[in-house]
């Protein structure tokens, strides 16, 4: 099924009234960010499902926002230029309303102004030695910090930090010569020349940032950056999309987009080439070639853009566009030629968004499928959609007469929803899976009403921190069924909102006047429940078996601009015929991990971890330094080790995959590394010996309810 979003009726609306700048006594015609801010002040509140009053107070938190994302180490920023900013620090709100838009542009007239003198500063640091005898330290915790006070001080934090860096690089060298030294022909460099070659690298290091600032952070990717930190205060969800980056979100919900079918990298800040996907528009035109660097990028006729200094995903944003266009790339062959290669874009297809299967044998035949989101192509109705894809998976499991399902949804961060009602209803037979509620309205149950079940087997899905929005509805509604044991973190991501795109350009007609396509906002518009009334807001789902999670704490109830968790009525529902005893799972699980050494070690590593994050200076003094890096470095290697000695998984392809792939070398490699990662993974491992439990518990039963069943045909 394909879930209908409501909209907003306000928002139907607010073209009518929209930019009514006269009120303000302002007969200018507005500029293009005054329009995109006018349009997002009256978005945020006549359609967000929770809009803060957007007030002084409001604007104020946007400032501190926005100054952390321009400056979060305080290394631009003078403290004189923050008292500067402080009077138009509560105007953010009248600019929402349709005032010129004052804050950005001062604070943007001051950022640029500082990132050249800082351009100016590092150089000329690091062109001396610096003495790592003397005892100072460097401040490294962002809240720690404050913004210098004048010029003077401002050079000494760079002065710090820069050598802070090359200490960092001289440890490294000197432990690499002490390890190579007394090997055949080794060159034994003197401490001097590693410091001055850890110097360079810093230097090289740091030219690619200011080339990055130079070139990418220009003032329209700040003004992103500013309405990001409006829309972001209103809640962490909502969003504003430039135009480029809304089509590459809408390119990673449809897992294909329009290009030139080019593997890139970055390297020493310039972008290369990989490799070229066979049968793409770079394939065919036949110059683009592996190993070239990709100078500049230019929309059909247009003016060429430099890319130097952009990491990858910043290249594609620019590089991929409409079906049928062209796009000419500025090019830097192996041979030191330079030449403009005209492309014409066309559909590529990135399988590895899309669901995949495996088998892991061992003492059941497991299988296992992985689904990185939940993906839907609603602009192509032939377009791939993840629920159908997993129902293929499993039909190809079931074929291959598995005793058991694993739905890997770690680091899955959600999408469709529709999708994940339809994905539901494939392990149980008609039911609800989720209650919706829009702004000001009663909740709505979305039900699967297809009550066929295509797999009855035994189930299980892998969650961690990182699994969020339709991961935990699909999580949360086979816990709350009983259907599936969820195995994971102690407990998911917490997102318990729905968003929906609304193109900016559909409230205002006269977009050609003022640059063209205005983007779109991302807007949070519902809040979704599990059938038993509880939200996934902040709390997210708790793992019924609880495995030792290896990263901070990212989860959304850290954001104090996370909206609240609440509580509805449960939905009716009728639990899985052979409830899953998550208890007992738990209890066996419990017993392996308390004599699973890898776990142990990992449980160490976590607490070495967080104890190290406590740190908030690090010396200056090598040997107070190496000291505490060598603590530190002999804790963190017994993990190492541990990791290494895992039991390897027996996983292997379904014959059907293997054959799709056919000669292609590409595609194989990468399912090379796919399964290689896996093979080897202590979670996926446990997942495997909880299953093993499972099928032990459910086999039994579902046996004698055939055996029953015949009996009574």
């Amino acid at each position: 099924m394909r879930l209908k979003l409501m909209i907003p009726a306000a928002l139907l609306c607010i073209s009518a009234g929209i930019l009514a700048f006269s009120k303000y006594g302002r007969n200018d015609p507005p500029g293009r960010y005054e329009v995109i801010m006018n349009l997002i002040g009256q978005v945020l509140k006549e359609g967000h499902y929770q809009p803060r009053p957007i007030d002084d107070a409001f604007s104020k938190e946007v400032v501190d926002k926005y100054l952390k994302t321009l400056d979060v180490e305080k290394k631009f920023f003078l403290q004189k230029d923050i008292d500067a900013l402080a009077p138009l620090s509560t105007h953010i709100d009248d600019e929402l309303r349709g005032e010129p838009v004052l804050f950005f542009n001062k604070s943007n007239e001051i950022i640029k102004q500082r990132v050249a003198e800082v351009a100016t500063i590092y150089p000329e640091i690091l062109a001396k030695p610096f003495d790592f005898t003397v005892q100072e330290s460097v401040v490294l915790d962002e809240d720690k910090l404050t913004y210098p006070a004048d010029e003077a001080a401002r050079k000494e934090a760079w002065r710090k930090i820069l050598k802070y860096r090359t200490l960092q690089n001289l440890e490294d060298a000197k432990d690499l010569r002490d390890k190579e030294k007394n090997k055949a022909g080794a060159v034994v460099k003197t401490d001097a020349q590693l410091e001055a070659e850890a110097r360079g690298k810093v230097k090289k290091l740091y030219d690619r940032y200011f080339d990055r600032l130079k070139n990418k952070e220009d003032d329209n990717a700040r003004f992103s950056y500013y309405v990001n930190a409006i829309t972001n205060t209103m809640d962490p969800h909502t969003d504003y999309f430039p135009p480029d980056e809304k089509r590459y979100f809408e390119e990673q919900m449809a897992g294909k987009f329009y290009g030139i079918g080019a593997q890139l990298q970055e390297a020493d800040g310039r972008i290369h080439i990989v490799s070229i996907v066979p049968g793409s528009p770079a394939s065919k035109q036949g110059q683009l070639k592996a190993n070239d660097v990709i100078l500049k990028v230019a929309q059909g006729d247009k003016e060429p853009l430099d890319i130097t200094g952009y990491a990858v995903e910043d290249a594609v944003k620019v590089i991929r566009g409409e079906k049928g266009s062209v796009v000419k790339l500025t090019v830097k062959s192996v041979d030191g030629t330079v030449k403009e290669i005209p492309l014409v874009r066309d559909e590529i297809t990135t399988d590895e968004t899309f669901a995949k299967s495996a088998i892991i044998n061992g003492s059941h035949k497991i299988g296992y499928i992985y689904l990185p989101e939940f993906y839907n192509d609603f602009q192509d109705r032939n377009g791939h959609r993840c629920a159908e894809d997993v129902a293929k998976e499993i039909q190809k499991l079931k074929a291959e007469k598995v005793d058991g399902i694993i739905l890997d949804l770690r680091y899955n961060g959600g999408g469709s929803l529709s999708d994940v009602v339809t994905m539901g209803g494939l392990f149980i037979p008609e039911g609800p899976i989720v209650q919706v509620r829009s702004r000001g309205g009663e909740a709505t149950t979305l039900r699967d009403r297809d009550k066929t079940v295509q797999y009855d087997g035994p189930l299980a899905i892998m969650v961690n921190e990182y699994s969020a929005s339709a991961s935990e509805i699909m999580a949360a509604a086979m816990q709350d069924y009983k259907r599936a044991v969820i195995i994971g973190s102690k407990s998911t991501f917490g997102k318990g909102t729905v968003q929906r795109m609304f193109p900016l350009d559909d409230f205002y007609p006269n977009k050609a006047d003022i640059g063209g396509s205005l983007g779109a906002i991302k807007l949070t518009i519902q809040k979704f429940y599990r059938i038993n009334g509880g939200s996934t807001q902040r709390k997210g789902v708790e793992s019924d078996v609880v495995l030792p999670d290896p990263y901070a704490d990212v989860a959304e109830r850290r954001d104090s601009d996370a909206l609240a968790y609440d509580e509805i009525p449960k939905a009716a529902f009728t639990p899985w015929i052979y409830p899953v005893d998550g208890a007992a799972l738990r209890k066996k699980s419990e017993a392996r991990m308390a004599n699973n050494q890898h776990f142990k070690l990992l449980q160490e590593n976590i607490n070495t971890v967080k104890n190290m994050d406590k740190q908030e200076a690090f010396s200056l003094d090598e040997n107070v330094f190496k000291a505490e890096q060598k603590k530190n470095a002999s804790m963190l290697k017994k993990y190492d080790s541990a990791g290494e000695s895992v039991k390897a998984l027996n996983i292997v392809n379904l014959k059907a995959d293997l054959d799709k792939y056919g000669n292609d070398t590409m595609k194989l490699a990468r399912n090379k590394e796919w399964l290689k990662v896996r093979t080897k993974d202590m979670y996926l491992d446990e997942a495997v010996n909880v299953m093993d439990d499972l099928i032990g518990i459910s086999l039994p039963k579902l046996q004698q309810n055939k055996t029953a069943s015949v009996k009574q045909d």
